[in-house]
């Protein structure tokens, strides 16, 4: 079982954005987000709600230009602080995944912790933007997370008339997909979940 904190706090600075993450894995679904961006702010709490996870972003960006930096950045920025907190994932539980319903929407999201980065969406999303959310960034900010996170992750929004409806069952669904992942597993205390030994 995990002993120690699994806690990061990771800040990244450019041109672009200054953004800062502070994330707990072991915590009780607590948030402070503010990004700028309302509906994305909506959607990280989701993840840290679902997921069990304390969560504090603080994000300045160009939005005058428009959502993708911060979106994206933030994505990079959590990504690192996960793979910071989670360490060398002794004893986790590895693989993850979820299905997550909100009324006429059904997604699924699968991850694993596997070291090497990986997404796939199959997101056929019906409206472009969601208050001042542009669809498209929802891609952005999750290839963010797996490039630096280095896990592999499957999302598949399976049914969808309402764009926020979509949106929402991604994220909670992912939320819940990483909380499952990031389990403590009793049986594989102390071991590397791979027959490499490493990840």
């Amino acid at each position: 079982m995990t002993t120690s904190p699994r806690t990061a706090e990771v800040s990244r600075d450019t041109a672009e954005t200054k953004i800062t993450v502070r994330i707990d894995l072991d915590g009780t679904g607590q948030s402070r987000l503010a990004t700028g961006i309302g509906f994305f702010d909506h959607m990280l709490d989701q993840i840290a709600r679902h997921g069990m996870i304390d969560l504090d972003v603080r994000a300045q960006g160009d939005l005058h230009i428009d959502g993708h930096h911060t979106v994206e950045d933030v994505g990079i920025t959590f990504g690192q602080a996960v793979r910071q907190a989670v360490g060398d994932k002794t004893g986790i539980t590895r693989y993850g995944h979820s299905y997550v319903p909100l009324d006429e929407a059904l997604s699924r999201v699968v991850i694993d912790f596997s070291g090497r980065p990986g997404l796939v969406t199959d997101v056929n999303f019906t409206s472009g933007m969601i208050g001042t959310f542009d669809t498209q960034l929802l891609h952005e900010f999750f290839q963010g997370f797996v490039n630096h996170a280095l896990v592999t992750l499957h999302i598949d929004n399976l049914k969808g008339v309402n764009a926020h409806h979509q949106a929402e069952t991604i994220f909670k669904a992912f939320g819940r997909a990483l909380r499952m992942a990031l389990t403590p597993d009793p049986r594989a205390a102390g071991q590397i979940p791979s027959t490499k030994g490493s990840l």
